[in-house]
């Protein structure tokens, strides 16, 4: 079943790279008594969520802030040095953006948004999807129909809705 407005965020453990190597990272303090928006997408360095879905949520920093959200978090079913690799090379990282990586895909399957489409080589990823979670309660979901689509989880859609 997929998380919906009013719900809280599973208990999840994610991956991070830190100066001595890849570091967990609990959601659950991350979005404690917090006001964030988590945004997920099928795999670092794809076509759409390296073009268009990362640098909605760069340019949108900003207006996101002005409404109350600290911390932009990016999710993908990916390593943590993929991540940071990525992240660095997008620019997000220099943009104060939050990557962090969903190894095993235990946060995204507890979600109910994971998908897979092998012609695509893409097993076991996430669907597109951004949301915004207030002291750990999902106040704002909006998740894509096919992966290949950047409308209603791009940043801008997020500023927009609240």
């Amino acid at each position: 079943m997929t998380i919906s407005t009013g719900q809280a965020l599973p208990e999840a453990n994610l991956l991070r790279l830190g100066d001595q190597g890849p570091e967990s990272v609990a959601l659950a303090d991350k979005v404690k008594g917090r006001k964030v928006v988590i945004f997920g997408l099928p795999g670092a360095y794809t076509g759409v969520c390296s073009t268009a879905h990362v640098p909605s949520f760069i340019r949108s920093k900003d207006a996101l802030a002005e409404k109350g959200v600290e911390e932009i978090i990016c999710v993908s079913v990916n390593d943590p040095f993929v991540m940071a690799a990525w992240a660095e090379s997008t620019g997000a990282k220099e943009a104060g953006l939050t990557f962090l990586g969903d190894a095993d895909g235990s946060f995204t399957k507890a979600l109910g948004l994971d998908f897979t489409a092998p012609p695509a080589g893409l097993i076991g990823r996430s669907k597109r999807f951004a949301m915004v979670v207030e002291d750990g309660t999902v106040t704002l979901l909006n998740v894509e129909e096919s992966p290949g689509v950047c409308t209603l989880s791009a940043g801008e859609a997020v500023v927009d809705a609240l």
